[in-house]
């Protein structure tokens, strides 16, 4: 019979959040990366290892119009297969994962490593317009990451991040020793601007709209919060979701949907 696994920490049953705390933090147990060099690519790394390279300087004035996303239900869970702790995924675990009667389409991370990327490549990002993202993950697990933070661009050195954040609890740069990735505590409301609006998307929501005549009736006043589910299958339904919208009369994929919000705030801001 396989043996059950557990969630690292999950000992304490949520008698104690998981999340990492800024005064417990030991620089001797910090992930170093390394922030040197260009945008090019380097040669290879060992899994895990990112360069946090801020993509430019950007320009943080409080009168400018804001974006925020959140990811929301990821599959983002380790468990120690073998002798080693991984990124749980129905591609590489399907035997274990059947061993301990785990639904398969339940772990499907790179929908959330495709999300991530599409939110930090987009032009909102580079010309400084996004103000946070927060992933928070099927077990209830918050991550922050810095909008300047440059992740892995292959699904494996992203798995073996993952793996060291959830571990370590947060990842940090060399030199000053910003925290580039780190799990924070709950609730995501408490890290949302007052003065913004929150806006959910659903496929099986009755309101369909035109994403860029949609954002263009806010005025630059209000921070936008973009809430998406990174998840195969359901829906998502927060309460601090303030308006569930359809953006296309067909199911899409994260990281497409991610494309059109992106695209209609850099019309409506006329970035290029």
């Amino acid at each position: 019979m396989g043996r059950a696994y557990k969630l690292k920490g999950q000992k304490r049953k949520n008698k104690d959040e998981k999340y990492d705390r800024e005064e417990m933090a030991e620089p001797s147990k910090r992930v170093k990366t390394d922030v040197s060099g260009s945008d090019s690519e380097k040669e290879e790394k060992l899994a895990g290892d990112m360069p946090g390279i801020p993509i430019a300087p950007l320009d943080t004035g409080s009168n400018k119009q804001r974006v925020i996303f959140v990811l929301e239900k990821a599959s983002l869970e380790i468990a120690k297969v073998g002798k080693a702790y991984q990124l749980l995924s129905s591609d590489e675990h399907a035997t274990f994962l059947a061993k301990n009667k785990r639904n398969p389409a339940d772990y499907r991370p790179d929908i959330a490593f495709q999300a991530i990327q599409t939110i930090l490549d987009s032009r909102v990002n580079k010309s400084g317009r996004l103000k946070a993202l927060y992933v928070r993950t099927q077990q209830g697990l918050l991550l922050e990451i810095k909008p300047h933070a440059r992740l892995p661009r292959t699904y494996k050195r992203f798995s073996g991040l993952m793996v060291q954040l959830l571990q370590k609890l947060h990842i940090t740069a060399t030199g000053n020793g910003e925290k580039l990735l780190r799990l924070v505590k709950n609730p995501v409301t408490q890290y949302l601007p007052t003065n913004s609006r929150k806006i959910g998307f659903s496929h099986s929501s009755e309101k369909l709209i035109d994403m860029h005549n949609y954002v263009g009736k806010f005025n630059e006043e209000l921070d936008l919060v973009f809430v998406l589910g990174a998840m195969s299958h359901g829906k998502i339904d927060e309460d601090y979701v303030e308006d569930y919208i359809s953006i296309s009369e067909y199911p899409l994929s994260a990281a497409y949907a991610i494309s059109i919000i992106t695209n209609a705030v850099e019309r409506k801001l006329k970035i290029l």
